[in-house]
């Protein structure tokens, strides 16, 4: 009888030193540079929102044309939104934070007046599906 044959072995075996560290300084490296870009923009939001209840909320007051700044108002607010949701994603890299951007994308597009009935239509399917996404398929939700 002859003796089975051993499997090659085709590991890389295990990380010396120099790689361990190399790996733990980048990732910490990586963390921080993503932290600082969440922080840069959630900076940016708050200067839009001190803009947006600055310069944009007594437009409301005005009588030329209400609507068109209550649409204002609203893509500036999705948009401090989309902002905020942004930085959650740089940080924390979840799932949900990416839907949740899109989501928010989608609706600022929707807002628009220029907006087409056929881009409606696929929004409207677009925020739908992302929601049943986020609420059914998405892990740690509530079912």
């Amino acid at each position: 009888m002859s003796e089975p044959e051993k499997p090659l072995e085709t590991g890389v075996g295990e990380e010396t030193t120099v790689e361990r560290a190399v790996n733990r300084h980048l990732g910490n490296t990586i963390h921080f540079y993503l932290s600082l870009l969440a922080l840069l923009v959630l900076l940016a939001a708050g200067i839009a929102t001190v803009n947006t209840v600055v310069y944009d909320f007594p437009k409301l007051w005005q009588q030329n044309d209400e609507y068109s700044g209550l649409q204002l108002i609203l893509q500036n607010i999705l948009l401090m939104a989309i902002a905020a949701e942004l930085g959650l994603l740089l940080l924390f890299h979840r799932t949900s934070a990416a839907v949740e951007v899109v989501i928010f994308v989608i609706a600022r597009k929707m807002v628009s007046p220029t907006i087409s009935a056929l881009d409606l239509l696929l929004g409207a399917v677009g925020l739908a599906s992302l929601i049943i996404v986020r609420f059914y398929y998405l892990p740690g939700r509530l079912k």
